[in-house]
């Protein structure tokens, strides 16, 4: 199974019209989303896919991210996730604590622990466990970091896409 992972979209509308773009070419229908969408009206561009999210930091308005996930049939987990996708095991947390993100690569219960928070694309093996950070989309984040991640879980491979 290819999952498409993304995170910290911070509203940026032309990013995600791109990232959902670049998905759709792939094939790809089931996404997870690492946490600070921002606000609510961003949502509906993610409509069509299995969507899997958690909060970041800056989503301060949980009720209506809740009712938007609502309409687009995908589902918020709050903080943390705790999904299997395509028989693979899968963290998802936002990441502001990068111990915490590596207590969960080090515990040795995931296949893949994705985080976003720190704007940077990462991918690195902990005992077994790969550790995801698929990029960010502030305007402030340098061009090489503006990307989103394609996890296939069948080879366990990790590809980064611009957007």
């Amino acid at each position: 199974m290819r999952v498409g992972v993304i995170s910290d979209t911070h509203d940026n509308v032309a990013a995600i019209e791109r990232a959902t773009d670049l998905f759709r070419e792939e094939g790809i229908g089931t996404l997870i989303h690492c946490g600070d969408f921002i606000a609510p009206p961003v949502l509906p561009f993610f409509e069509g896919f299995s969507v899997h999210g958690v909060l970041g930091n800056n989503d301060g308005e949980v009720e209506g991210l809740e009712a938007g996930f609502e309409e687009i049939d995908g589902e918020l987990h709050g903080r943390f996730a705790d999904l299997e996708l395509g028989g693979a095991r899968f963290a998802v947390l936002h990441g502001e604590s990068k111990e915490e993100v590596a207590g969960y690569a080090e515990a040795g219960e995931y296949d893949y622990v994705c985080y976003g928070h720190h704007h940077e694309r990462e991918e690195r093996a902990v005992d077994g466990t790969l550790v995801v950070n698929p990029g960010a989309h502030f305007p402030t984040v340098p061009e090489e970091h503006r990307t989103v991640a394609v996890v296939d879980t069948e080879n366990d491979e990790i590809e980064f896409h611009r957007v």
